[in-house]
């Protein structure tokens, strides 16, 4: 929407904030170095207000929690703003200036009153009222989101919602006032920075503008296809038309990341040829025709991560690689030499250095100076470019130096699949503290904080079920069957229940979601499907226990 796949603020910002949402995050268990910086902005006076179907770690330091029903992001976004403008709190000057669409936008919110939103959100009338009139009246305000808003059906949706609300107060292109996903892992923002996505080259540069392809083209000497590529979401449908035959996969394990893991893995596992290059050899590798042994942990290689607030790191050197691994720039120089192409050993200062003569938003972020500054926020022009604290300060001072923002017309739409008689809970999945998505580099650790997967559900489910702490349970969706045992959570209300997919020897959960995508983004609604618990004992055992081993309500 704004021309730049990045966060629009800094860390430090955040610190100063005085309305802090975070919005489908859990930041307090999946990003806790971020979530020092909210506690720092909470202990100097900002409000926080937390949006999740839970009530996480992160909710216990919230002024509000926000528990919305899952799927439900947009209906609260939108009655939020209907509130804004009917309290005459929009900030109609930034809109004249900067935006265009306000009008198709101030018509679509106009059926989410307060009473409706609560209906369906679940949400009280009055704490929706209070975070849209704490957000537009702040003079600094933030919305961070994660995987809660992204991992939907309607995930562009969502997230083009939480801009609208920026749009509607002004609150993004000021110091303190932003729109900042938090990205997953390390250097997730670093992958999109480099062209890892199917329309943009290094750079955010679309691959349709001839004057960016022939740039590259001359760098590369070879001629560029103008057409956007696929998506991981798009590669699997295209296996399964008998489209693509084969398969290159770099640090990547969707044989058990994907939604609908059995389909995922019978497609992997029907391609003509299958290259893994990995670090260990995951449940993807194992279906690999040949295994690439990598040097893909941090400690093993030279190069630059990218952090979610823009800011370009150095990474050194400090172990030699075990076994027969190798770097992987010394992998792909090699495969690239059996194609014809000569890269003559480049190092990871002369890759970067390459990215920067192509990429302008790089052009001034010299190895030195990255050392020098102990990193550099991109965009950073050249190398008297101190780099760029936030983005967009033009909608403010020169929005006739690029496009106007538009608004955005969303609805709400329920998720995909609901509960129903025959799977009468709602699985949500998520991320926890010491644990990586598929668990390739945490999975086969010991942890003093967790020892396994569990089903995490209420206490007022587990008593109407006659569950007890840790009982082994079998949990299943239209798509397939987990055993696990089982975790009374507090967080949790009637009817949801939660699960990771970090455990890849024990518990594959994604075997239970379903892959209803999103036809804008490609990614699958890991965050919503309908499921049945099952306990394994037999009633009478289940009944002698009960009592005794689930707490109370508040307990």
């Amino acid at each position: 929407m704004f021309g730049a796949g990045g966060g629009t603020s800094s860390y430090r910002e955040v610190e100063e904030a005085e309305v802090i949402f975070l919005w489908g995050s859990n930041a307090r268990e999946t990003h806790p170095i971020f979530f020092h910086h909210v506690l720092k902005g909470v202990n100097a006076g900002a409000r926080l207000f937390v949006v999740d179907p839970r009530r996480t770690a992160s909710a216990r330091w919230a002024d509000r929690w926000l528990g919305l029903e899952v799927g439900t992001d947009i209906a609260l976004a939108n009655a939020m703003a209907r509130e804004i403008i009917h309290d005459g709190i929009a900030n109609t000057a930034f809109i004249e200036r900067a935006t265009t669409g306000y009008p198709a936008y101030r018509d679509c919110v106009e059926p989410y009153t307060l009473e409706y939103a609560e209906r369906v959100t679940g949400v009280p009338a009055e704490a929706i009222r209070e975070a849209a009139h704490a957000y537009a009246r702040a003079d600094r305000a933030m919305i961070c989101w994660t995987l809660g808003i992204t991992e939907h059906h309607t995930s562009v949706d969502n997230v083009l919602a939480l801009i609208n609300l920026a749009l509607l107060t002004g609150h993004v292109g000021r110091y303190g006032s932003g729109l900042n996903p938090l990205r997953g892992q390390n250097n997730v923002q670093g992958g999109g920075d480099m062209g890892a996505i199917p329309n943009r080259l290094p750079g955010f540069q679309d691959v349709l503008d001839p004057v960016v392809r022939a740039k590259f083209e001359s760098k590369w000497g070879v001629a560029l296809r103008p057409q956007h590529g696929w998506n991981l979401t798009q590669m699997f449908e295209a296996m399964e038309r008998g489209d693509l035959k084969s398969l290159f996969i770099i640090g990547e394990n969707p044989c058990q990341s994907e939604a609908d893991q059995h389909r995922a893995q019978a497609l992997l596992e029907g391609l003509d040829f299958l290259v893994v290059q990995e670090i260990f050899l995951t449940p993807t590798a194992q279906l690999a025709h040949v295994v690439l042994p990598a040097t893909a942990t941090w400690c093993e290689g030279e190069g630059t991560v990218t952090s979610s607030e823009r800011r370009v790191q150095r990474v050194r050197k400090a172990l030699d690689p075990p076994g027969d691994a190798r770097d992987e720039l010394w992998i792909l120089g090699r495969i690239a030499a059996r194609l014809g192409h000569d890269w003559r050993n480049p190092g990871a200062e002369q890759v970067w250095d390459e990215v920067r003569s192509l990429a302008p938003i790089f052009a001034g972020m010299s190895y030195r100076r990255l050392e020098e500054h102990g990193g550099l926020q991109w965009p950073c022009y050249d190398e008297q470019h101190p780099g760029e604290l936030f983005l967009h300060s033009r909608l403010w001072h020169e929005p006739r130096l690029g496009p106007p923002a538009p608004f955005s017309v969303v609805e709400h739409r329920p998720p995909v699949e609901g509960p129903d008689d025959e799977f009468p809970f709602l699985l949500t999945t998520g991320r926890r503290l010491d644990s990586y998505n598929t668990g390739v580099q945490t999975g086969g650790l010991p942890s003093p904080l967790r020892r396994g997967e569990t089903l995490d559900i209420s206490g007022e489910d587990a008593r109407r079920l006659g569950l007890v702490e840790g009982e082994a349970v079998r949990v299943s969706s239209r798509r397939g069957t987990v055993v696990a045992p089982v975790h009374i959570d507090p967080s949790l209300r009637a009817g949801l229940v939660f699960m990771t997919p970090h455990f890849q020897d024990e518990v594959r959960v994604n075997a239970l979601t379903i892959d209803a995508t999103d036809p804008k983004s490609g990614t699958a609604e890991f965050k919503a499907c309908a499921v049945r618990v099952d306990p394994l004992r037999t009633g009478a055992a289940r009944a002698s226990s009960a009592a005794r081993s689930v707490p109370a309500a508040g307990g």
